[in-house]
């Protein structure tokens, strides 16, 4: 399906909890390689603007390293019905850390952060079929950065794992209190996002746990990752970037 028009993606970045200084720099990382995937970005970490009628002008929403209850009652009707509309969501790193009663949010992310040891070098792999996000990696890449640990396996919700850990190459002491399946995940894609209510449009779903330091996001081939993730979602045909029938997404025409 050709591409309508360039996709518009809100990227959030509200906090209620810890606040990663690595926000200015993402968001500046993320915006200044906008037009490499066609997409250009708003950025807000106002919940009030989470209402059906000012949701529905985006190909998808992003979720930048958020922490806490960052959206009131309202808010989560609004992206919840954002998403039965066909909606695309993303989620980098710390956005795994919010919302933790909403099962239509865990869903949608895949799963829930549970802990991480320090920040260290560990050795990811590349797993899974091919995708965009993990195209361009070597099959095992070293990064400095932090390894989350989950709440539940993102499989059980039909996520499809595309890197892991090689939990061999860094040390991790904590206490592990649930099982996030084998191998480790660290991000993963759903073709249909699982938080879409019955009878809903499901859009695509894409998260990376990785994207905790400043330095991570001047690293070419993490944002790379990041890239390839985010380009993949927003090619689900269910908004009007791709699909001038959908219901939801950018409908201003391509520029040349």
């Amino acid at each position: 399906m050709s591409q309508q028009a360039t996709a518009r993606i809100l990227i959030y970045s509200a906090t209620q909890g810890y606040r990663h200084d690595s926000i200015p720099a993402s968001i500046d990382a993320l915006k200044s390689r906008a037009s490499s995937i066609n997409v250009q970005y708003d950025v807000t970490e106002d919940q009030s603007l989470f209402t059906e009628d000012y949701l529905k002008q985006y190909d998808a929403v992003l979720f930048l390293n958020n922490s806490g209850e960052i959206l009131d009652e309202a808010g989560k009707g609004g992206l919840q019905r954002y998403l039965d509309s066909g909606g695309n969501f993303i989620g980098v790193h710390c956005a795994s850390a919010c919302l933790y009663n909403d099962e239509f949010f865990k869903k949608e992310i895949g799963a829930l952060f549970d802990y991480h040891p320090d920040i260290c070098a560990a050795v990811y792999d590349v797993i899974g079929p091919s995708h965009p996000s993990t195209s361009i990696l070597p099959k095992r890449w070293e990064l400095h950065d932090e390894v989350y640990n989950f709440m539940s396996d993102p499989r059980d919700v039909g996520a499809t794992v595309v890197l892991s850990v090689d939990e061999s190459t860094y040390t991790d002491d904590g206490v592990r209190k649930y099982d996030h399946g084998n191998p480790h995940p660290t991000a993963w894609f759903q073709e249909r996002g699982a938080g879409v209510q019955p009878g809903g449009i499901a859009g695509r779903s894409f998260y990376t746990s990785l994207g905790h330091a400043i330095e991570t996001w001047h690293n070419e081939l993490f944002l790379a990752h990041v890239l390839g993730g985010i380009q993949w979602a927003v090619q689900s045909g269910t908004t009007k970037a791709f699909n001038p029938n959908a219901l939801v997404g950018n409908s201003a025409t391509a520029s040349a």
